[in-house]
């Protein structure tokens, strides 16, 4: 019963896991050009060494497209992020979601299969839109007969008119982008230069996706490209690099210029916790299996006396050893089917038991394997001895089948500790990241778009908000403000002593007035923006990082130069951390928004007053903005919301690791219960010559306190190693402390006496007479 527990956990944690490993490595697989698809990125080369940003030119694509016969298809994206909650209007209908501007041919490089419409077609004329399948049916009930009809968008400050032109099938789950309408790049186009931008090489904004020819050698095309940029304009900084579109989920850092590794780290972070825990539960099936073979000896004695074959012990055991391997498969299937609700709650993912051919194969395989491997020692090894040696008791376990016994145990709790050990360090990491101080305050801040009427009396609205007695405050910015949404400089910014030096990048921001103060930044030295000094719309404020890197002394009062505008240093701002922890502070800088149209609003709230904050926000929201739904984020949850891989890592590894304990400590069970029963005699004899229960439980425990000793010693240097390579992927981490290694030893050796001490007990306790006897 114990193996078939131990070996049915075990199976039902690798078999999860597996789904989950084959969910992440077929993201982004699903489109027919995968082989060819690629996205095209800016290489910047700066002070802090080579930088990679997805935002290109937005002429790029279509200049591609007519300059390189390698190129079959190209075309531009925005950001999925910047139209996250874009207002669409269908008559009196508003509905809110996100969207995206692409290329005409978008749709030849991508997928995404048309229910109405042509491919070729539906991005050529400015004023067309195509839907998902599904925002069709919550705008007009069905997708059917919806070409021509009139959608109502709102975003980048403008409001547009728009036909539909096609229908496309819902995005799959497995997709890294998801949205529900496509409007043409022309129309962002317009908008860039509405709201004062240039449709030029040096101005970066969409990403770039190109489908090449089949047979091109994708080296050659990559070195071919490193200077295109450059070619077209003299003022390009950049060269261009290229990634395969489906590997960026996983492999999505870059270090020194190159793809490296990303979520693929926790690819292989589970698929070896799931090695580990199979190991685990094969070890355990072994080392039972081969102790309660060692108990049928006689039995093994007797049938060869009767005349059975070695072949026929070897049969017979083999055929025992799989049959509770493929019980053990049908009860793991069965704990698959009730947890997988929860395990997709906890990682994120709509996983599914399905039995494909290769699917089944594989558990049929896994459970064959298992159970040959654990039959292997009695129907192998003990079937060879003769029966007059076996019925004379002649035959004594071997030192060798010994140490095997015990070496397969340290080798089990090692893993099982490393395992203890990568929670502890995961739960601190997260932990430390949710309570470091971020240079600013992300608490009790709600932000929202600034949309429809309220782009025309935004002032207004912002002046009747700060009346309310539970806002301590508010303000304006022109986008939303967490992690990677914030711009990056295309270089440009000029400063005394670095006239020549057009490398230096800097993260930016176009703010309202209370902003800084809003978000609780600290000023260092000079002072913020203030309605008080109208010459602020030509000021500029730093953060300290951008200040070290520039080398400027006493900076209050400089004079530096950003693109063709000259602006004065007016303050410099203490470090804060808007992006995941993963990255640096970076160099940083905030201009006054001007004319520019402000697209954010940021509220401050009165901690413990937020219900009652949010329902006066919400009035006033449709007072000014009538027939517009208020939504709202709050700012700490989505600052949040970048460490959820780590926050899913931790929650998964809890579970994980508790399982590789519990079967670890079955397995330990057993053969603690097998020890004592090969012990009686010993036992008895010791308590008849005056051991107390005590001192005789010591003794049994001893023997298997020291495996887990020895365990904790080779499990600490190497739990050591993998923790530091974890860590060294957050700018910002936790120390590796000694208190994780020896408090995971310390559970370890716990719960292993724990074990261990319930079944030396029982056999210290037994009448010493009862194991005297001779059978």
């Amino acid at each position: 019963m114990i193996n078939v527990i131990g070996l049915s956990s075990g199976l039902a944690c690798v078999f999860l896991i597996a789904l989950w490993v084959l969910d992440e490595v077929q993201v982004d697989k699903f489109h027919e050009n995968d082989e060819y698809l690629y996205q095209v990125w800016n290489k910047f080369e700066s002070r802090e060494g080579p930088r990679v940003l997805n935002w290109t030119p937005s002429i790029l694509a279509e200049t591609m497209a007519d300059k390189l016969p390698e190129v079959k298809y190209a075309a531009s994206q925005t950001v999925p992020a910047q139209f996250a909650k874009t207002p669409l209007r269908v008559n009196n209908k508003i509905i809110k979601t996100a969207g995206v501007f692409a290329g005409k041919d978008y749709f030849n490089i991508f997928s995404y299969p048309l229910i109405e419409g042509n491919k070729n077609q539906v991005l050529e004329e400015i004023n067309s839109i195509v839907i998902s399948e599904s925002l069709a049916n919550q705008l007009f009930g069905s997708p059917k007969e919806v070409v021509g009809k009139v959608i109502e968008w709102d975003a980048m400050g403008m409001l547009g008119k728009h036909q539909v032109s096609g229908v496309f099938k819902d995005i799959p789950t497995n997709s890294t982008t998801h949205f529900d309408f496509i409007l043409p790049l022309a129309a962002y186009k317009k908008g860039i230069i509405h709201n004062g931008g240039k449709n030029d090489w040096v101005n970066n904004n969409p990403i770039t996706y190109i489908l090449l020819n089949e047979g091109t050698n994708v080296q050659e095309f990559a070195a071919k490209i490193e200077n295109f940029s450059k070619l077209q304009d003299e003022d390009v900084e950049a060269d261009l690099i290229i990634t395969k579109y489906s590997s960026n989920y996983l492999y999505s850092n870059f270090e020194n210029g190159k793809q490296t590794s990303g979520r693929m780290n926790y690819v292989y972070l589970f698929s070896c916790i799931a090695l580990f825990i199979l190991t685990i539960a094969c070890i355990n099936f072994m080392n039972l299996s081969t102790a309660n073979a060692s108990r049928r000896l006689k039995e093994i004695g007797v049938k060869k006396a009767l005349g059975s074959k070695r072949t026929t012990l070897i049969t017979q055991y083999f055929g025992e050893s799989v049959m509770t391997a493929f019980i053990s498969l049908l009860f793991a299937l069965l704990v698959v089917f009730l947890f997988i609700p929860q395990f997709n709650v906890i990682t994120g993912k709509t996983l599914s038991l399905s039995f494909e051919p290769l699917t089944f194969g594989l558990l049929l395989l896994i459970a064959f394997f298992t159970g040959v491997l654990a039959g292997s020692y009695p129907a192998l090894h003990l079937s060879r001895f003769k029966p007059v040696t076996i019925l004379r008791g002649q035959l004594k376990n071997s030192w060798g089948e010994v140490w095997v016994r015990k070496g397969l145990v340290i080798f089990q709790f090692s893993l099982s500790i490393i395992l203890i050990i990568a929670v502890l360090l995961v739960s601190q990491q997260v932990d430390y990241v949710r309570s470091k101080n971020l240079g600013m305050d992300k608490d009790n801040v709600v932000y929202f778009s600034q949309e429809g009427h309220l782009r025309q009396n935004a002032e207004a609205f912002l002046k009747e908000l700060k009346t309310f007695p539970n806002i301590v405050n508010a303000a304006m910015t022109s986008q939303n403000i967490i992690g990677t949404n914030i711009n990056t400089t295309g270089g440009g910014v000029v400063w005394t002593g670095n006239e020549e030096e057009r490398q230096s990048r800097f993260k930016t921001l176009r703010i309202g007035h209370d902003f800084i103060e809003t978000m609780d930044m600290k000023v260092k030295e000079g002072r913020s923006f203030s309605r008080q000094f109208p010459a602020d719309s030509a000021a500029i404020v730093f953060n300290e990082t951008a200040i070290k890197m520039m080398g400027i002394k006493n900076p209050i009062g400089k004079i530096i130069r950003y693109g063709s505008t000259q602006y004065t240093i007016i303050g410099i701002l203490k470090d804060f951390h808007f992006q995941s922890f993963r990255e640096t502070v970076r160099p940083m800088f905030f201009r006054l928004n001007g004319n520019r149209s402000n697209l954010e609003f940021v509220v401050r709230i009165a901690s413990g007053t937020e219900k009652e904050t949010l329902t006066m926000l919400a009035d006033a929201y449709a007072k000014f903005n009538p027939g517009y739904v208020f939504e709202y984020s709050f700012l700490d949850t989505d600052f949040q919301a970048q460490y959820a891989a780590e926050q899913r890592v931790a929650s998964l590894s809890k579970y994980f690791a508790g399982l590789a304990i519990l079967i670890s400590c079955l397995g330990l069970f057993g053969l603690a219960m097998y020890t004592a029963e090969r012990r009686r005699k010993e036992i008895s004899i010791r308590k008849v010559l005056g051991q107390s229960v005590s001192q005789v439980t010591i003794m049994l425990s001893g023997e298997f306190a020291k495996l887990v000793l020895i365990a904790i010693g080779i499990a600490i240097p190497i739990a050591y190693l993998l923790a530091g390579n974890w860590l060294s992927g957050f700018a910002y981490r936790i120390p590796l402390k000694i208190w994780y290694f020896i408090g995971a030893g310390c559970i370890a050796l716990f719960v292993a006496l724990l074990t261990i001490g319930s079944q030396a007990i029982g056999a210290a306790n037994k009448n010493p007479v009862d194991g005297l006897k001779e059978e």
